[in-house]
């Protein structure tokens, strides 16, 4: 009966997506390109799917067509004959991507001179989003800057210019989040409203903030399958708010043997969600041992949760030893399908929580000194 009951909820919602299915058309259009184009590609995700087609372009024309259930954001590539040397033409991204919004409308995408210098019509969608990245674009052309300049100072070694460029980065970051979220709230019923709640929310989702956003937009927007995804997100968030108890979960060690949080009940805790094939986190780990190491035998202790794919339980150990991480272990290597990492909506590593004697979140996503710093108001020196 039980089995009947999901097949039937399922063939419901598969039933309403399909109901929900507009058809979309885009004609595309190419001149005065010098360089002799093959193909172009489209890119973007549906439904949770990544969605990857691509037409011949034939006397400077092309078209895609396909069905969508919301205004998606998508990606055109083109690719051009080989050169005379035989070698592909490397994509310039500049001169040979366009960024767009795709919406059951009738677009029309005409290149002049190169791919991306493209006039867009038909889509309002569209529309709305060339508004928004006049919004951003202050912010943006200050991350344009700010970027290359960390990636040097990173390559030199320079650790603390690297951190001040970081911080200026953060910053601004934030600033970007504030421009979506005011958008949101002057143009509430906008076809991207619900794309720029999702960039207001980030990774790491603050449900004071994105709470009232995503009330506030239509009931379709919240139905369609980015609604949902958001609305889920957001519960999650809510879960794992400082104040509120840290939810329990159990996964195996290296040894195949299972632990629990609970059972560190007592003991300040960092839940550290992390990989080995993860560079950020690897930079990070020297920052956590050292805090270990300082606060081992005063009640804290490390619980950390690997995002490791299937097959790369070598590698996960590989990073442990390596980097000299002697305190608890967990793992199901499943990749970001890690099942505490759902629980916790980890949509990006490193982050990690920290969990008073009680069971409650105090602190989360304290990187560098940060944590050093907090554990020494909780713990004796």
């Amino acid at each position: 009966m039980k089995k009947s009951l999901i097949a039937l909820v399922m063939l419901i919602s598969i039933t309403t997506m399909a109901q929900n299915e507009k058809p979309f058309r885009l004609q595309g259009s190419l001149k005065n390109i010098l360089l002799p184009a093959q193909k172009v590609y489209i890119s973007y995700q549906s439904n949770g799917n990544n969605v990857l087609d691509s037409v011949n372009v034939t006397d400077g024309q092309y078209s895609f067509s396909g069905k969508l259930t919301e205004p998606l954001l998508a990606r055109l590539r083109i690719k051009y004959n080989p050169g005379v040397d035989g070698k592909p033409v490397k994509v310039v991204g500049g001169r040979d991507l366009i960024t767009l919004f795709l919406s059951p409308d009738h677009i029309d995408v005409s290149s002049i001179d190169s791919f991306s210098n493209a006039t867009i019509k038909g889509s309002k969608a569209n529309d709305e989003y060339k508004k928004l990245v006049t919004l951003l674009k202050p912010v943006n052309d200050i991350l344009a800057e700010l970027y290359p300049a960390y990636n040097k100072a990173s390559k030199a070694k320079d650790v603390a210019g690297a951190k001040a460029i970081e911080a200026k980065i953060d910053a601004q970051d934030l600033e970007l989040k504030k421009i979506y979220a005011e958008y949101v709230r002057n143009n509430i019923s906008s076809p991207i409203a619900l794309f720029a709640v999702n960039q207001a929310a980030g990774w790491d989702i603050n449900p004071e903030i994105v709470g009232p956003l995503y009330a506030a937009l239509p009931e379709s927007a919240r139905q369609s399958a980015s609604g949902k995804n958001l609305g889920d997100r957001l519960e999650i968030a809510g879960k794992t708010a400082i104040g509120k108890p840290a939810m329990n979960f159990t996964q195996n060690d290296t040894l195949g043997m299972p632990v629990s949080l609970a059972s560190f009940r007592g003991k300040y805790v960092l839940v550290d969600f992390w990989a080995s094939w993860c560079g950020p986190c690897r930079e990070e780990n020297p920052n956590v041992v050292k805090a270990f190491q300082q606060f081992k035998n005063k009640n804290f202790h490390i619980v950390s949760i690997s995002l490791d794919q299937p097959g790369a339980k070598d590698k996960w150990i590989d990073a442990i030893h390596k980097d000299n991480l002697t305190w608890t272990h967990v793992s199901d290597l499943k990749y970001w399908e890690n099942d505490v990492a759902k629980q916790y909506g980890i949509r990006a590593i490193p982050q990690n929580f920290l969990v008073d004697p009680q069971g409650n979140i105090v602190a989360k996503n304290l990187n560098g000194e940060e944590l050093e710093k907090k554990l020494s108001e909780f713990l004796p020196k």
